[in-house]
C-alpha cells in the first residue's frame, strides 16, 4: 500500500507538472526573458533564493522531469560561476539519489523478478568495475542522467556508492553546463553570442563528451595496468602470438604500415586452416565429389565410368595440396615482408613483455590470435578407444570398414559425407533434433537426404553415452527416446566443436578477463581487460570462421598501433558462411529461424534453382534462393542459398548487404548468361513480380487502351 501510494503522488507530480505547462518556465528563453526580475529578487532574498532553487532542481531531478539541464544554465547566469557550481553539485546528487531510492523502492522487486535477464549486462558491469562503471557512465553517458538513475536503483550499487560517486562523475559536466550559462548571464546585446567567451563556452560544451570518453578510457587504462612496470623502451611495435589466419593477417598490415612487428608461433605457420581444417577438408571433398560424379556418370551421357582408388593416395594428396599453400604462409614469405617471425612458445609476462625461447621482447602491444582446437567432450571410455579429431585426422591412411562421426555441425557433416563417397560404411550421430541446427529445418533436411542418398546413416537425437570395446571390437552406446542404440566402428571422428587456446601462456597470471565459454574478452575494439593486449579470431570469438579471424585482424592491427590516434569498432553486421557439403549451403545475414526467434517481421521471396537453365545443362538443378527482406521494401535482411556453389553465389548478397543495397539493384545488373549466378538475378525477379504496383499499372492498361483507339 505504501508502495502504491508513493507511485500515485509521483503520477499526480507529473500530471500536474505538464497539466499546467509548467515545461514552459523551464526553457533557456523565458529565463532570459525574466532574468532582470531573477536578479533583482536574489538581490533582496538571497537565502530564500538560493535555498528556493536548490529544492527545485532536487524536485526536478528526484522526479525524473525535464529541466535539469536548463535549470544548471540558469543557475550559471544568476548565481555565478563558484555559488552556482556548488548548489548544482550537491542538489543534482542528492536529486539523483532520491531518484535512484524511488526506483529501488517501487519497482527494484519487480524488476527483478521480470526482467532480471535485461539487467544482466548493467550487473555485471558494477560487479566487475563497480563504482568505475557508473563514474563512467556519469562522465559520458551512454544514457539521460535520468535514465541512469532510474536503472542504477535497480541494481545491486549500494546508496553510498551511488552518491560519491555521482557527484564526483557529474562535477565536470556541471562545471561546463554552469560556466555556460555565466557567459549566458552576461550577454546585454545580440553581438555578444558572438563572443570569444561565449563560442568558448558552448565549444567545451560540445566537446564534453568526447574529453570525457578520451578521459575515461585513460583512467580505465591506468586502473588496468596499475601494478605493473612498463619498460622505458620497446625492442618492437607489436607482438603477434599465433600464425594463423588472424596473426597472419595482423602481422602483415603491421608490416604494411612499416611498424615492427614480431610474429610468435609454436607449431605450424598457417595455423589450423591451413594444417587441420580448411584446406584438407576441401581437397578432400574435391576427390570425394570427383568419384560421386563418376557414379553419376549416366546423368551426364556416359553408359558407363569407373575409377579405381586407393585411400592411402588420396589422403596423401590432401598433404601435398597443403604443401602448394604452405608458401603463401610461410617463414620466408613474412619474414620478406618485413615481419620478424620467431617459432616457440610464448608468454606473456606483463603487459609489455613476452618471453619466447629464453628471450624476453619488450613491445607497447600483444595481439593474441592464438586461436582454438578440437573439443572433446567427457564420455565415458572415450580414453579406451582410439579416435580421431582435426588435429590427427589427416594422418589416417588405412581405409575403415565402418566409420562413426560425432558431430552434426558443418564440420562433422562435410566428412561424413565426404568419407561415405570413398565407400566407406559412415554413421553419424547427433544430439539434437536435427543437423546443421543453425540453418533453417528445410535446408538441414535437403542436406541430410543427399547424404542419405551418399550412404551416410544420420541418427539425430541420439546422445552419446559411452564407448566400450567388446570383443574387440569398438561400439558407441548412443541413447535415443529412452533406449541404448549401438553404433560399431573401426574409426571415430570427434567433430563436436572447437574450444579456444586462451590458457597456459600467461593471460590469467596478469588479469586478462575470460567469458564463460573461456574465449578472450573483449571490447568493441577487440582490446581485453588489459588495454595493452588485443585478440582476435577463433580465441576472441564471437565467430569461429577463418574469413572472419582475418576481418578482425584490420581491427586489431590498426587498434594497436594507431588507438592513441583513432579507434574503429569491429563490424559484425554483415558475416556470411557456407557449409560445403552437396548441396553447400551459403548463408549471410538472418533466416526465417533466427527472425522468428528474434521478432523480426519479414517477407520471403523464393527462387528454385531446379528452373535455372545452367543448372540444368550441369544436371545440377537442386537447391534454392531464399531471401528474407523488410516487409514491403526491398532491403534485404538475410539470404540462405542451397545448391551448387552456394558458397560463391552468396558474394553478390554479402556485398549487397554490406553496401545496402536493395533487390532492385540486384534486379538492374546484368548477370552473364547461362550461369549459376543468375540464380541471385531472378530470385530478385520474383521479389519484383510479388511487389507489382497493381493500380500503376491499371492506369498504364488505360493509357495503352487510349493509344489504341486514336
Amino acid at each position: 500500500m505504501k508502495k502504491i501510494i508513493l507511485l500515485v503522488l509521483l503520477a499526480v507530480l507529473v500530471l500536474l507538472f505538464f497539466q499546467f505547462e509548467l515545461e514552459q518556465y523551464l526553457t533557456l528563453e523565458y529565463i532570459k526573458s525574466q532574468q532582470q526580475l531573477i536578479d533583482q529578487y536574489y538581490a533582496e532574498n538571497r537565502a530564500l533564493t538560493l535555498i528556493g532553487f536548490f529544492l527545485a532542481y532536487i524536485l526536478i531531478t528526484g522526479a525524473s522531469l525535464p529541466g535539469a539541464a536548463v535549470m544548471t544554465l540558469a543557475a550559471g547566469a544568476v548565481f555565478g560561476l563558484v555559488t552556482a557550481l556548488i548548489l548544482v553539485s550537491f542538489a543534482s546528487t542528492i536529486g539523483a539519489s532520491v531518484a535512484f531510492v524511488v526506483s529501488r523502492y517501487l519497482f527494484r522487486d519487480i524488476v527483478e523478478a521480470r526482467f532480471g535477464a535485461s539487467l544482466k549486462a548493467v550487473n555485471d558491469g558494477i560487479d566487475k568495475d563497480g563504482p568505475f562503471y557508473l563514474f563512467a557512465l556519469r562522465l559520458v553517458p551512454a544514457f539521460p542522467f535520468f535514465v541512469i538513475n532510474l536503472v542504477m536503483g535497480l541494481t545491486k550499487l549500494r546508496l553510498w556508492t551511488f552518491y560519491w560517486v555521482s557527484q564526483l562523475g557529474m562535477l565536470a559536466g556541471t562545471v561546463v553546463y554552469v560556466n555556460a550559462g555565466t557567459q549566458l548571464g552576461q550577454i546585454e546585446s545580440a553581438n555578444e553570442i558572438f563572443s570569444t567567451e561565449i563560442l568558448l563556452s558552448f565549444l567545451l560544451l560540445a566537446m564534453l563528451p568526447f574529453i570525457g570518453r578520451k578521459f575515461v578510457t585513460v583512467l580505465g587504462n591506468r586502473k588496468a595496468l596499475a601494478g605493473f612496470s612498463k619498460p622505458d623502451s620497446f625492442d618492437t611495435n607489436l607482438v603477434v602470438i599465433g600464425a594463423g589466419s588472424a596473426g597472419l593477417v595482423t602481422a602483415y598490415i603491421a608490416a604494411a604500415v612499416k611498424a615492427r612487428v614480431t610474429l610468435i608461433e609454436k607449431h605450424k605457420m598457417g595455423g589450423d586452416c591451413l594444417n587441420f581444417g580448411c584446406v584438407p577438408s576441401k581437397a578432400l571433398i574435391r576427390s570425394a565429389k570427383f568419384l560421386s560424379h563418376i557414379g553419376r556418370s549416366r546423368e551426364f551421357g556416359i553408359d558407363k565410368a569407373e575409377a579405381e582408388f586407393d585411400f592411402a593416395t588420396i589422403m596423401q594428396r590432401i598433404q601435398s595440396v597443403i604443401k602448394q599453400i604452405e608458401p603463401h604462409d610461410s617463414v620466408e614469405r613474412y619474414t620478406g615482408l618485413g615481419v620478424d617471425v620467431i617459432q616457440g612458445v610464448a608468454r606473456v609476462t606483463s603487459p609489455w613483455t613476452v618471453e619466447v625461447n629464453g628471450q624476453t621482447i619488450r613491445t607497447p602491444n600483444i595481439v593474441v590470435a592464438t586461436g582454438g582446437g578440437p573439443f572433446v567432450p567427457p564420455i565415458e571410455g572415450i580414453d579406451e578407444v582410439d579416435y580421431y579429431t582435426s588435429d590427427n585426422l589427416w594422418d589416417m591412411r588405412e581405409k575403415p570398414e565402418k566409420l562413426a562421426v560425432l558431430g552434426g555441425g558443418p564440420i562433422g557433416c562435410e566428412l561424413a559425407q565426404a568419407f561415405a563417397r570413398l565407400g566407406i560404411d559412415v554413421t553419424q550421430v547427433e544430439m539434437l533434433p536435427q543437423i546443421l541446427l543453425r540453418e533453417d529445418p528445410e535446408v538441414s533436411d535437403q542436406v541430410r537426404q543427399r547424404m542419405v542418398a551418399d550412404g551416410v546413416q544420420v541418427l539425430t537425437g541420439h546422445t552419446a553415452k559411452r564407448l566400450v570395446k567388446r570383443e574387440g571390437r569398438d561400439i558407441l552406446i548412443a541413447e535415443h527416446e529412452g533406449g541404448d542404440v549401438e553404433v560399431e566402428f573401426d574409426a571415430l571422428i570427434v567433430a563436436v566443436g572447437r574450444r579456444p587456446n586462451s590458457s597456459g601462456f600467461g593471460l590469467e597470471d596478469i588479469g586478462v578477463r575470460l567469458n564463460p565459454n573461456r574465449t578472450i574478452e573483449t571490447n568493441d575494439y577487440l582490446q581485453t581487460s588489459i588495454p595493452t593486449i588485443y585478440a582476435c579470431g577463433d580465441v576472441a570469438g564471437p565467430y569461429q570462421f577463418t574469413h572472419v579471424g582475418a576481418h578482425q585482424a584490420w581491427y586489431t592491427s590498426v587498434n594497436s598501433l594507431f588507438g592513441i590516434i583513432r579507434r574503429f569498432k569491429a563490424d559484425y553486421s554483415v558475416i556470411p558462411w557456407a557449409t560445403f557439403t552437396e548441396p553447400e549451403v551459403g548463408r549471410v545475414g538472418l533466416n526465417e529461424t533466427e527472425a522468428k526467434q528474434q521478432g523480426i517481421a519479414y517477407e520471403v521471396t523464393r527462387y528454385d534453382i531446379s528452373d535455372l537453365d545452367r543448372a540444368i545443362a550441369d544436371s545440377e538443378a537442386h537447391g534454392f534462393v531464399k531471401v528474407l527482406t523488410v516487409p514491403g521494401k526491398d532491403k534485404i535482411l538475410g539470404v540462405t542459398i542451397v545448391g551448387e556453389h552456394a558458397g560463391d553465389l552468396i558474394a553478390e548478397y554479402v556485398l549487397a548487404m554490406r553496401y545496402g543495397l536493395g533487390l532492385n539493384k540486384i534486379l538492374g545488373t546484368i548477370h552473364i548468361y547461362p550461369t549459376l549466378a543468375e540464380a541471385n538475378k531472378y530470385a530478385a525477379g520474383e521479389w519484383k513480380r510479388a511487389h507489382v504496383p497493381e493500380r500503376l499499372l491499371d492506369w498504364v492498361a488505360r493509357y495503352h487502351r487510349w493509344r489504341r483507339r486514336s
